[in-house]
C-alpha cells in the first residue's frame, strides 16, 4: 500500500513540473507578444477578421511574433481550401496570403474547419462580446472549438501584459 501512494505522489510531482515547464513556455511568448504589442496603435483582432472575411470564411485569427516579427493572420477557409491571410498589423489591409497545403498549420486549419462549420456566430462577433464583457483587454487570438458538441471561440485577451483566456459560444 505505501508503495501505491508513494507512487501516486512521484506521479503528482512529475505532473506539477510539466506543467509548470510548458506554462513557462507559454509565457515567453506571451512576453514577446506584449512587448511587440505595447505602445503601438495596432489594428483590433475584429477588424482584422472582417477584412480576411473577403477572401473567404475566417476559421480563427491571432496576432503572433515569428522571426521576431510581429505579425496577424487569419485563416481563412474557402472551398474546402485553406489560406492564411496576412493583415498589416498597421493599416489593417491584406498584406500577403499564403495557400495551407501541409504541416500543423493544415491539421490546424481541418479542426478549426470542423468546429466552425457548426458556428452560427462569427468569430469577429464573439471577440467583440468578449471585450465588452471585459474592458481595457485587447483580443490577441480567437480559435472555434467544440465543447460537449456546442461549437465555442476561445478568445485569448491581454491587458497590461496579462493574459487569460474566455470562451464565447458561437453555435
Amino acid at each position: 500500500m505505501r508503495s501505491i501512494v508513494r507512487m501516486a505522489r512521484l506521479v503528482g510531482v512529475g505532473a506539477f513540473l510539466l506543467a509548470g515547464v510548458a506554462q513557462g513556455q507559454a509565457t515567453k511568448e506571451q512576453e514577446k507578444l506584449a512587448a511587440a504589442l505595447k505602445g503601438g496603435n495596432h489594428v483590433a483582432l475584429g477588424a482584422a477578421i472582417e477584412t480576411a472575411a473577403a477572401t473567404g470564411k475566417p476559421i480563427s485569427a491571432r496576432y503572433e511574433v515569428e522571426d521576431g516579427k510581429l505579425q496577424l493572420s487569419v485563416f481563412i477557409e474557402k472551398d474546402g481550401a485553406f489560406t492564411e491571410v496576412f493583415v498589416d498589423h498597421m493599416t489593417g489591409k491584406i498584406a500577403k496570403t499564403d495557400k495551407i497545403t501541409s504541416g500543423d498549420d493544415l491539421k490546424e486549419a481541418k479542426g478549426e474547419s470542423k468546429a466552425s462549420a457548426k458556428a452560427k456566430a462569427t468569430l469577429a462577433s464573439a471577440v467583440a462580446r468578449a471585450l465588452a464583457a471585459n474592458a481595457g483587454y485587447t483580443a490577441v487570438e480567437v480559435t472555434p472549438a467544440l465543447e460537449g458538441g456546442h461549437p465555442v471561440a476561445e478568445i485569448t485577451l491581454m491587458k497590461a501584459g496579462q493574459f487569460k483566456s474566455v470562451s464565447e459560444p458561437i453555435g
